[in-house]
């Protein structure tokens, strides 16, 4: 008999608790948005009384890669993530997101990651600072999230869009903003090495930022400077940083694509055990999907893109130019794509606009290109100038045993790396954690159904450092994931992405119940969290 006064009793639930644990028939008692009492099935009583009836109870999902920075405030319901489970998710990835900023920095943002998270007209962009940015979450969200300093953010504001070496005073300048950032509640630092400026910094340079946020109990979180050609040469260079800098690093979308990778994740794996072996903090995450989704403008040199937007224009503009990048794409690989030679058959536009250009979405450039009668890279740089570079695309470049061996790792967590804007979105954005489970777990049996929780759960706190949340303990964060194992699904598709998840009957936010009897409430029950030490 419970001594606490329970708000809901979650009765004979098989608890996967987050550590990878063999699963065991409890009840679970929740008072206050926290888990009060863990007992035996049939003890506790009081309050709401839901009877899971065999169904599997689970800490909330841990979206460790996340480009929800935008749309969670324009959406703040959020049915794309807690309709799969996700609870917590972690914003300002690949060196790209919006604090901390000045106007001008905004004003290019916005436009940059149009793509990504669209920019809503009338939107009020209130914030400057990241401890500010998350003070505008903690007005209401629908799950918590954590933030990173992005890198490429900081760079734009210390040296601009320049492809040249930070100066003394500019790394300064780099290092003090993102000691701020930390302070203000950032977990860590996060960089996008295929996207500019974030990819003009050196070796060096990042292993004098990475300090800065190490020192302070963060960690670093890399796109690293490809997963093509030279991947396994990138990852130990981000292997090389943390082991210079002593900040422990999380690599992202950890994943080996494009045909020169393929059966290649052995030799990944090989690198970061020996790393691991000898003492590195790491993990990762990856998503469980073949595809990954850029913006389009994301393939073109690097040098093509120095300066912003307006010379970025100007180049596509310009004839003899054009040529330059369509050999650089089409013949060597451009470093944003990569440096393997693009196969226009495998990036399909998925998402526009200006409705003018609706009839490209779901096509390939090389399709499109074939039914407007013109070469494809001519298709491609009409696409951008006439978009202003404001399109999403997908590229088809995974390979499936790549994915099977990358997710068995032992430092593996989930992140979705979900797109929420454009005609048809990735379907990770909706579907990444019950495809784990469904996927994965019940009918290819890759991982574990106890193992694979504790990936998606207690192994993701760990990283973030988040000592109340990631399991089903008293005392936690009553952040709650119910579910039927025989059931759950994802069924968003590559042609219908935005479609919840089956299965699925509650989750529990902070105590709060976001989706009850599988339908969403519109709780806004989530906040900001703030780094251990730095508030909540």
């Amino acid at each position: 008999m419970s001594t606490v006064r329970l708000d809901t009793v979650i009765r004979g639930a098989q608890v996967a608790d987050g550590t990878g644990a063999p699963l065991t028939r409890q009840d679970v008692g929740l008072a206050g948005g926290r888990i009060a009492e863990v007992a035996g099935p049939g003890s506790l009583t009081g309050g709401r009384v839901l009877d899971a009836d065999g169904q599997v109870l689970s800490p909330g999902f841990i979206d460790m890669h996340s480009h929800s920075d935008l749309q969670l405030l324009a959406r703040p319901d959020h049915l794309a993530k807690v309709s799969q489970g996700v609870t917590t998710e972690v914003l300002g990835q690949d060196g790209l997101s919006y604090a901390p900023v000045d106007d001008t920095v905004l004003a290019a943002l916005r436009q940059q990651l149009a793509g990504w998270n669209d920019d809503p007209p009338g939107f009020d962009w209130n914030w400057r600072s990241v401890g500010e940015y998350l003070d505008r979450l903690d007005r209401g969200i629908a799950v918590n999230a954590a933030y990173l300093v992005p890198q490429g953010t900081v760079r734009m504001l210390a040296v601009g869009w320049a492809d040249r070496p930070a100066t003394e005073t500019e790394l300064a300048r780099m290092k003090e903003l993102i000691a701020t950032g930390m302070a203000e509640g950032a977990f860590g630092l996060s960089s996008g090495l295929t996207y500019t400026p974030g990819m003009y910094a050196s070796t060096e340079e990042l292993v004098q930022l990475c300090r800065v946020a190490g020192e302070r109990g963060g960690y670093y979180s890399p796109h690293h400077r490809s997963y093509g050609a030279g991947a396994l040469e990138a990852f130990a260079e981000m292997v090389e940083v943390s082991r210079r800098s002593g900040c422990p690093l999380h690599l992202a979308h950890a994943t080996m694509n494009f045909s020169v990778n393929q059966g290649k994740a052995p030799d990944l794996l090989q690198l970061l055990d020996e790393a691991l072996d000898d003492g590195c903090d790491i993990t990762l995450d990856t998503y469980p999907y073949l595809p990954g989704a850029t913006y389009l403008s994301a393939l073109l040199p690097s040098w093509a893109t120095e300066g912003g937007l307006a010379p970025t224009l100007a180049r596509l503009s310009d004839p003899d130019t054009r040529e330059r990048i369509r050999a650089a794409l089409e013949e060597s690989g451009s470093d944003g794509a990569h440096g393997v030679p693009i196969d226009w058959a495998a990036i399909e536009i998925n998402g526009v606009r200006r409705a003018e250009n609706a009839a490209l979405v779901g096509h390939s450039v090389a399709d499109s290109a074939r039914s407007a009668g013109k070469p494809p890279a001519q298709l491609y740089f009409d696409t951008l100038l006439d978009e202003q570079l404001g399109t999403s695309c997908l590229m088809h470049v995974g390979h499936e045993e790549n994915v099977q061996a990358i997710m068995r790792h032992r430092t593996h967590t989930g992140g979705s790396d979900g797109l929420l804007v454009g005609d048809r979105p990735h379907p990770r954005a909706w579907g990444t954690f019950p495809r784990y489970l469904a996927r994965y777990v019940r009918e290819l049996g890759v991982l574990g159904l106890a193992d694979c929780v504790a990936h998606l759960t207690g192994r993701a706190a760990r990283r973030l450092g988040l000592a109340d949340r990631g399991l089903i303990r008293p005392g936690h964060a009553a952040d709650l994931v119910l579910f039927d194992p025989d059931t759950v699904a994802d069924t968003a598709t590559f042609a219908t992405p935005r479609q919840p998840a089956a299965g699925i009957s509650h989750v529990f936010v902070n105590g709060v119940a976001a989706i009850a009897d599988t339908h969403p409430t519109g709780a806004l029950a989530g906040h900001s969290l703030r780094h251990p030490g730095r508030g909540r």
